[in-house]
């Protein structure tokens, strides 16, 4: 029979609780992100060699029209998760680092999660 493992349960995974006004800057970026499709954009610009992407290496990979296309860049954009540059006929869009850590910073867990009060350990058995 193996040794009991004890490990903490429910350790926190934020910091602190929300503020008002952080929860609602939060929650416009995850709305953004909350379509398939402008999920898969922002993962398409972020991962693109040189750090952006113009439109038109954007539209081919989906079925969908341009001008859908643009809506979905347009919610991004006016959540403040990108950012685009017109160069010519094409506009090149980028992240914006500070928008997009916000995101992964929500989900992160603790380096070193501090003991929650109460916190209780469980001890595993596997038999």
């Amino acid at each position: 029979m193996a040794a009991p493992a004890t490990t903490q349960c429910c350790a926190p995974i934020a910091r602190e609780p929300l503020s008002e006004v952080d929860a609602a800057e939060l929650a416009v970026l995850l709305k953004a992100v909350a379509d398939p499709v402008r999920l898969r954009l922002l993962s398409m610009i972020g991962s693109h060699a040189g750090g952006e992407a113009c439109v038109c290496d954007l539209t081919g990979v989906f079925d969908l029209t341009a001008p859908t296309i643009s809506h979905h860049l347009k919610v991004l954009r006016t959540a403040g998760l990108i950012d685009g540059e017109r160069r010519g006929t094409w506009v090149y869009y980028r992240i914006i680092p500070e928008a997009v850590n916000k995101l992964g910073a929500l989900f992160a867990p603790l380096a070193a999660p501090a003991p929650a009060a109460g916190a209780v350990d469980v001890e595993l058995i596997t038999v």
